[in-house]
């Protein structure tokens, strides 16, 4: 068993990573000082799958939980699926000095941490992350909040859990097109911190993809260490942890634009970092070998990289309410090369004419 710790004042936590590890989930929160009532907050399909298992964990130490079933998917990241928590929690007497718990995804995951922070004005939470994306990116950092038909996370708060527990062993009963999706995230962290990770996942690409078990280890190993790292130097997200947000802008605009249905939060970080680091190389900002090396890491992960046919009107009107605009300007993580990026303002003039360069995204 892997622990990473946060250093973040009386707010530090662990993030536990190993095999197994569900299966102590239950004594390590126990280990907490955790003595009131657990409600673990999931989706149907998770539950069948791993519900029974936590629950034995839990139980083995004297825990009774309480189960919350969400619906599965980002369109149901929603202050009415929240409403739901809360209407479960208040029927159950819930209070200040119980827990919630995340079993699921980053959906669940951001669900469960928002509830958690604003239920009673503030309650413990715990992540059981069961996604490549929750693993390496939601689960740590404690952002949580929910989506806005007019944008993504438009809505939240900063609410750090207790304990994060990664089992990779879950990942095996992802369906393709999600276990891929996430590989995006682990990916981003190789470029804008770590050249040398980057090229472990050059080298071992296809033992990725056939999930061996100790590739799959080091890369949720790695990429967590890297987000605790970037974390607990900037809580908050006033200057180093924006970096994190590397594709993500290109990306939350695909996602809005796509319904929250037609692409996974990875893909559309995939189609973000590749069209970021085009928009780099354009400004003369990055060499085209490291653009070409993560176009080609992206495609070998199985990740598109073509910015969709979505208007550039429509795209920028997205843009405009991201979390990153500050005065009215977009901020962007570009790269400047594997292993280092930098945060730059740029005019929606810059933006125009990138994307009116259809060749950009040949």
């Amino acid at each position: 068993m892997d622990r990473i710790h946060l250093e973040l004042g009386e707010n530090s936590y662990d993030v536990l990573v190993g095999i197994g590890a569900i299966d102590g989930l239950g004594a390590a929160i126990q280990k907490l000082g955790i003595g009131g009532r657990i409600a673990v907050v999931t989706h149907p399909n998770i539950n069948r799958l791993y519900g029974g298992q936590l629950g034995k964990s839990l139980r083995k130490v004297g825990y009774r939980p309480l189960t919350i079933e969400i619906p599965s998917g980002e369109r149901y990241k929603t202050l009415r699926q929240i409403g739901r928590i809360y209407d479960q929690l208040i029927d159950n007497r819930f209070e200040r000095r119980d827990l919630l718990l995340a079993l699921g995804g980053g959906v669940i995951g951001d669900l469960c941490g928002f509830a958690a922070a604003t239920y009673l004005r503030g309650i413990d939470f715990v992540q059981c992350p069961t996604t490549v994306v929750a693993q390496v990116d939601a689960s740590i950092g404690g952002k949580t909040g929910v989506d806005h038909p007019l944008g993504k996370n438009l809505i939240g708060a900063f609410h750090q859990p207790r304990l994060v527990c990664s089992d990779p062993s879950v990942l095996h009963t992802l369906s393709k097109r999600e276990y891929r999706a996430g590989l995006a995230e682990v990916l981003k962290y190789g470029v804008i911190a770590d050249a040398e990770f980057f090229g472990y996942l050059e080298k071992n690409s296809a033992k990725i993809l056939a999930l061996d078990p100790d590739a799959l280890l080091h890369c949720i190993t790695r990429a967590s260490a890297i987000k605790a790292e970037i974390v607990s130097k900037d809580e908050r997200e006033s200057g180093l942890r924006k970096i994190l947000n590397y594709g993500h802008t290109f990306g939350h605009a695909v996602e809005t634009l796509g319904g929250y249905r037609r692409y996974r939060h990875g893909e559309g970080v995939a189609i973000g970092m590749a069209c970021a680091s085009r928009l780099a190389h354009r400004l003369g900002i990055i060499g085209l070998h490291d653009v070409a090396r993560q176009i080609a890491l992206i495609k070998a992960f199985g990740l598109p990289t073509d910015l969709p046919s979505f208007k550039a009107a429509d795209i920028l009107k997205v843009m405009a309410r991201d979390k990153k605009v500050v005065g009215g300007e977009i901020y962007f993580i570009l790269p400047e090369k594997i292993g280092s990026v930098q945060i730059r303002p740029l005019s929606r003039e810059d933006l125009k004419g990138f994307l009116g360069s259809r060749n950009t995204f040949n």
